[in-house]
């Protein structure tokens, strides 16, 4: 009898586990929550960022264009 792992995914990152899953740089994402672009919550004197505002974040990212 096997018994199922149930995972659990993360409500809040960490800014470096919002860098990995963003593939930018820990300080440019310190740089995006300094600028106000990516909004935080802090409890104590930990930052966590919610999965919903990554995802907005990268939603709002306007595309490139290809030029011929």
């Amino acid at each position: 009898m096997s018994t199922a792992v149930r995972t659990i995914e993360p409500l809040l990152y960490t800014p470096e586990e919002a860098a990995v899953a963003l593939r930018l740089g820990r300080s440019t994402v310190y740089e995006l929550m300094a600028d106000g672009v990516l909004a935080y919550v802090k409890q104590g004197r930990c930052r966590r960022i919610k999965v919903a505002t990554l995802t907005a974040y990268v939603a709002g990212i306007p595309a490139e264009t290809p030029t011929h």
